[in-house]
């Protein structure tokens, strides 16, 4: 409250003076950013390769004179897939580091309560979110805080629609679903559910998983005895191959299928030759196609080929997305809010994979697409 008092006494001097006041987190030499995510911890992985690449691309700008004339500054903050940490993040990141907007969060429940708790009430924009939560897409018009909060990626919905309409197609019927107990496992349930519903379906078991947990026992007890003909996971990595581990222990044989937020690279790391046949949707270009200009864009920042991957294409689709909007809104008197209307009329190809948003949706991309992890933990099409 007092900083506020003290920003709003010197804005009525420079008023009075004849000057204006920049915005928080811009000069006329550079433009603040910030970003939470997990660096630690059973997911630091996801957090480490997208801000690597948001790094690089980030210095690829600034050594071309920045975006007018200003250079781009990140400032990443750990939050190990907490809630409470990202909350907490996002307030020193909004009030103590006085970014000028947000990038590249991680996870439904940390990244909604941020919205509605600090960063929407704050009207602080952030680009991109590692969820397809519907919390985070919801009509503006039913939370206002919603308006900051701009999605790159397709939703749940979306994935597990995809998923759910190839099963159907192959003449399976009997899916169970394995989900993690938080906003990201329930919401994936939620879309799983209503995929089987359009088919006249429903799911033939549930079982789940505390939130960091690999506790997946009784999640095979009561799926295994189910013996579905395929099971839908709705997990991040460790409880995923957990569950795959303990899967193959069993008699069943499953078709297992599992999200986009899994991280595919990781899981191959963790499950080795077990990874095979494990099908996996995702929401960004095939990142080893580089008959796609996005990509072939993208590979020119990663250090070495071997290290392409999934997250770190999704890191370099939302910082473009920024870009583009911090552009759009022109080389004078950058504001938050005029950063805001340009990404609200942003309808733009990266090269291969487009992103439009309008003044009612929030929602950039329905882009999907299947894979299947083959020998030696090679992802394929």
């Amino acid at each position: 409250m007092i900083q506020m008092i003290k920003r709003l006494v010197i804005a009525a001097l420079l008023a009075a003076s004849g000057l204006t006041m920049a915005e928080t987190g811009v000069s006329d030499s550079r433009i603040v950013i910030g970003m939470s995510g997990p660096f630690s911890g059973p997911n630091g992985e996801y957090g480490i390769e997208m801000r690597q690449t948001i790094l690089a691309y980030f210095d690829q700008i600034n050594k071309s004179g920045g975006i007018h004339g200003r250079k781009l500054e990140l400032v990443a903050l750990d939050d190990g897939y907490e809630t409470d940490r990202t909350v907490a993040n996002t307030k020193a990141l909004i009030s103590e580091k006085g970014v000028f907007a947000l990038l590249a969060y991680y996870g439904s429940s940390p990244t909604t309560e941020a919205m509605n708790k600090v960063f929407g009430p704050a009207k602080v924009p952030l680009v991109g979110t590692i969820s397809g939560a519907g919390t985070l897409r919801e009509p503006l018009a039913k939370n206002p805080n919603g308006r900051y909060m701009f999605n790159v990626r397709a939703s749940y919905a979306d994935e597990t629609a995809a998923i759910v309409n190839q099963l159907v197609s192959l003449g399976i019927r009997k899916i169970a679903v394995f989900y993690q107990n938080d906003g990201f496992g329930k919401s994936g349930l939620e879309g799983t559910t209503a995929a089987l519903k359009k088919h006249g379906l429903v799911p033939s078991s549930v079982a789940t998983v505390e939130r960091n947990s690999v506790d997946v026992a009784k999640a095979v007890e009561i799926i295994a005895k189910d013996t579905p003909q395929a099971v839908l996971m709705v997990t991040l990595v460790k409880p995923t191959a957990a569950f795959v581990k303990a899967m193959l222990k069993t008699p069943q044989r499953p078709t297992l299928m599992t999200l986009s937020p899994v991280g595919t690279e990781q899981l191959v790391a963790e499950l080795g030759p077990d990874s095979r046949g494990v099908g996996i949707s995702q929401v960004m270009p095939y990142p080893w196609n580089d008959t796609v200009p996005m990509v072939r864009d993208y590979q020119k920042l990663a250090p070495k080929k071997n290290a392409y991957s999934y997250y770190g294409i999704e890191g370099y689709a939302m910082a473009r997305v920024l870009v583009e909007g911090i552009r759009k809104a022109g080389p004078k008197d950058l504001t938050r809010e005029k950063l805001v209307t340009a990404l609200e009329a942003t309808n733009v190809d990266l090269g291969g994979f487009r992103v439009a948003f309008d003044s009612s949706q929030r929602s950039g991309s329905s882009f999907v697409e299947l894979t299947v992890l083959g020998p030696g933990g090679k992802v394929l099409k």
